[in-house]
């Protein structure tokens, strides 16, 4: 299993899939064949369907500006090996192919190639797989998950992990001090600094449910605006967990190196969903976008609380259970609608996670490796235009309302 490095990625909204991964993409391909006369790209299935929306031309034009460059969508092609595929050509000055190289956006900023030999991957750095083999280890070492995260992540992870707390923190501040209308033809107004200006005038009651839907939407709207984020594990999921640790500095007065550590066991969980599963919409739908955001923000939740090993898997599993099924079809392509609004309600959730898991021993009757695999099996199962297509859903909902 790969480096929690590889899930928690600095970057640039609104979509890692569709912004993150082709630039970096395109990057690529542009430094290993620079002297080509032309340049085209291919985008297939997904990124072809809501590319727009998501800026996809407006990244790959950045990188290959200053060369004769194409751009072709292709949305009712899918290349084999993932909804998100990409076709990167090289063209000689008589528009003859040079060279053509398919690379697939699996999730999260990830990239894959069609061949093991393509340099994409990273090396693995767990040696296990699983929640289970994972929570054997730790009952037989006597090691906490944290200390099992820096026993096998190594000497570096901790400022690697507070610098991702600190982008996180930031992109929180500069949503709750924006105001106006997010870009795109929907219209849609910034709410979090007007939930926040509220949230401290409610009673104690709404004040919890309304600070963590200030700093979700915060996050989700920096995002939706091509802003600095941090994938957790998405573009797509990335207020889930910024709000709850937030929220949770505040309340329960943590130290910094608590957040920390809180990170490193979220990022185990989300790891192991991208691993076993998909955290890609167009793979899975948002079951495995807001869905695992959800778990791992239960899980950093238990872990700041001080529960136990099985606490921490039982609320890092009720997050994503109670996620099965959850389509994308973003309205417009935009990460806007209904996106920003789940994140916010996604995180109220993962808190109720954590207090359930909390009021029981951690026994139940479903792990968390099998919601996984069922999370998997429920999204191969989505009709694909449930799947980042923004043909289905709201999204037609959205359409026929408007025509």
């Amino acid at each position: 299993m790969k480096s929690i490095r590889e899930l928690y990625r600095i970057g640039t909204g609104p979509s890692s899939s569709h912004t993150m991964a082709p630039r970096r993409a395109a990057e690529l391909f542009l430094l290993q064949i620079p002297d080509a006369a032309g340049y085209q790209v291919t985008l297939f299935g997904s990124l072809a369907a809501t590319g727009r929306g998501h800026l996809t031309d407006k990244v790959l034009e950045e990188v290959f500006s200053g060369h004769r460059f194409e751009l072709l969508w292709r949305p009712d092609e899918v290349l084999p090996l993932h909804p998100n595929g990409m076709r990167f050509t090289a063209l000689d000055a008589s528009g003859n192919i040079v060279q053509n190289r398919d690379v697939y956006s699996v999730g999260g900023g990830a990239l894959s190639g069609s061949g093991e030999d393509d340099g994409l991957g990273a090396a693995d750095v767990y040696p296990h797989a699983s929640m289970a083999d994972i929570l054997a280890y730790c009952d037989s070492s006597g090691e906490s998950l944290w200390s099992y995260v820096i026993h096998c992540e190594g000497e570096g992870i901790e400022t690697f992990l507070d610098e991702i707390w600190s982008a996180m923190s930031d992109s929180i501040e500069r949503g709750l001090s924006n105001e106006g209308a997010l870009p795109g033809e929907l219209g849609l107004a910034r709410k979090a600094r007007s939930f926040y200006r509220k949230a401290t005038l409610f009673g104690p009651h709404f004040q919890r449910d309304g600070h963590l839907c200030a700093y979700a939407h915060a996050v989700s709207e920096e995002n939706a605006c091509g802003g600095t984020i941090v994938t957790a594990p998405t573009c797509g999921g990335s207020g889930v967990l910024p709000a709850v640790l937030r929220y949770l500095d505040e309340t329960l007065d943590s130290e910094r190196k608590d957040i920390i550590r809180a990170l490193g066991v979220a990022g185990l969980v989300g790891n192991l969903v991208k691993h076993n599963a998909s955290i890609s919409g167009a793979e899975v739908g948002c079951q495995g976008e807001v869905g695992t955001a959800c778990a791992m923000a239960a899980a950093a939740a238990v872990k700041l609380h001080g529960g136990s090993l099985q606490q921490i898997e039982y609320a890092a599993e009720m997050g994503l259970e109670h996620h099965l099924g959850l389509t994308c079809d973003p309205v417009l392509g935009l990460v806007q609608i209904p996106c920003i609004e789940r994140n916010a309600h996604a995180a109220t959730r993962a808190l109720s996670c954590c207090h359930f898991a909390l009021l029981t021993d951690g026994r139940h009757k479903i792990p968390f490796d099998e919601i996984v695999a069922v999370m998997k099996e429920t999204g191969q199962a989505l009709p694909p235009l449930y799947r980042e297509t923004s043909r289905a859903g709201i999204a037609k909902a959205y359409q026929q309302r408007k025509i």
